[in-house]
């Protein structure tokens, strides 16, 4: 792995004169910044570790001009804006008490001390800006080129800690991992599967929709099913939704659609609206995705393509179509705008028609054959509602 890139994060925009506030020595990238850049991918999310207090972070920020905002002060976490994106800096921490769900810390200046009550050694790596240096104090960086997803430390309690490392396991293993999976790791997440059902819903929809939302989650679910990791929290998902989700992946490779996780949580769940309603209420997902996964559900796919998008929707059509694996309808509503009717009743009305019910059940009527024909042009529009209006008088 190529250190010189690493170098390259304190010349990201707005970041020299950060680290200028903070002062030389202070503080390291560290995470996912470190990991990725190594990795050769790009760098989202930047944060950085410092042996400086929440409160003396602040300080330096604002005598520099600097905007911060303490997102999580409490936990040592404040947010500097530099060039309008956010840096994370975090005091360094070590645990004073977890009971699987959150921790009480105490800010320390010992480095070691805060990468030891990190999730995985991958996670662990700290670059220096200040001298060039990487600091790696559980072969973090074999684990990168090996792709191997490992505990820092004895990974029951790295899960006693915080359960919901269950699932990030899973989750990087399915980004970063290759090839045989960390026996230890695997052992403990299997053994203390149940832990799950401590933490809020909230937290488990969201590590699995980020799950769900890598290019190719299948195989890790499968893992996942045939160990039991998700039984105690969604005993839906099973081998049989694991083979829905196969077949989804490969259609929206060929239908060219980007990867979506609701749509492939629709898949691994069964094709009945009421169990995926259900499923979105206990995982307290949004009013729009609960609509959503129940609409997937439903089997029907109405008629042509563009009659079911104007019926439900484009992005409802598309999940049917998807999980329906008709990749070629699919990509035929690529570049289609749903159409709004351009007719309404006060045209009818203007035109003779009673005000009344004959209205709406002739409007209805022109509805109805202009979708079945495929959304014709004006002229032909017209004669249908010349042909309605005859009908209706």
């Amino acid at each position: 792995m190529e250190l010189s890139a690493l170098e390259a994060l304190a010349q990201r925009p707005g970041m020299a004169p950060l680290l200028d506030a903070l002062g030389s020595g202070t503080c390291r990238f560290v995470g996912g910044a470190v990991r990725d850049t190594l990795l050769g991918l790009p760098v989202v999310d930047v944060d950085l570790a410092t042996v400086l207090t929440p409160y003396e972070v602040m300080r330096r920020c604002g005598a520099a001009g600097i905007r911060t905002v303490p997102t999580g002060i409490e936990h040592g976490t404040v947010t500097a804006l530099v060039e309008r994106q956010p840096v994370e800096i975090t005091t360094l921490r070590a645990d004073v008490s977890t009971d699987g769900r959150r921790a009480t810390v105490a800010f320390t200046d010992d480095w070691r001390a805060d990468a030891e009550r990190r999730d995985f050694t991958i996670n662990a790596l700290y670059w220096d800006p200040a001298s060039a240096t990487l600091t790696d104090y559980f072969e973090g960086q074999h684990d990168l080129a090996a792709g191997l997803v490992r505990f820092i430390g004895e990974p029951l309690t790295r899960i006693a800690e915080d359960h919901l490392r269950i699932l990030r396991f899973f989750r990087f293993q399915a980004r970063f991992g290759r090839g045989e999976l960390d026996k230890a790791s695997l052992a403990a997440c299997v053994a203390r599967a149940n832990d799950l059902m401590a933490l809020s819903r909230e937290r488990i929809a969201d590590e699995l929709l980020k799950l769900l939302a890598l290019p190719d989650p299948a195989p890790t679910l499968w893992l996942m099913v045939e160990n039991g990791i998700l039984a105690p929290v969604l005993p839906e998902i099973d081998a049989t939704g694991c083979e829905r989700l196969d077949h989804l992946i490969a259609t929206e490779r060929v239908a060219d659609v980007e990867a979506d996780a609701a749509r492939r949580l629709s898949a691994l769940l069964p094709a009945e609206p009421l169990t995926a309603e259900k499923v979105a209420a206990r995982l307290k997902l949004s009013n729009k995705l609960r609509k959503r996964l129940a609409l997937a559900a439903e089997q029907d796919l109405n008629g042509h393509p563009r009659a079911l998008a104007y019926a439900i929707g484009k992005e409802g059509a598309e999940d049917r179509l998807l999980l329906a694996g008709r990749a070629a309808e699919v990509r035929g509503l690529h570049d289609f705008v749903v159409p709004r009717l351009p007719v309404g009743g006060g045209e009818l009305i203007r035109r003779g028609l009673k005000p009344g019910p004959i209205v709406a059940t002739t409007l209805k009527q022109i509805e109805q054959r202009w979708v079945e024909e495929g959304f014709p042009n004006e002229e032909r529009l017209a004669q249908l509602v010349d042909e309605a209006l005859k009908s209706a008088r």
